[in-house]
């Protein structure tokens, strides 16, 4: 999934949920959620892929070593 398609959901469930609805539509699909808990952990989901996803590959190890005297 890209990053523009993450961001539309991202805003189609905060619309929803803003609302107060716990039904949200997008690319021809109705997803209906159970509680206003879901729907949140939706949103957090959402939110963790966005940001995992803009972060890129930026992680660098570097080994180091202890000499222990």
């Amino acid at each position: 999934m890209t990053l523009e398609q993450l961001k539309s959901r991202h805003s189609a469930l905060l619309a929803a949920r803003y609302s107060g609805t716990r039904s949200v539509s997008y690319d021809g699909k109705t997803v209906n959620y159970g509680s206003d808990a879901e729907l949140a952990a939706a949103i957090g989901d959402i939110e963790r892929r966005i940001a995992k996803l803009e972060r890129g590959a930026r992680r660098v190890l570097r080994p180091f070593a202890v000499k222990d005297l």
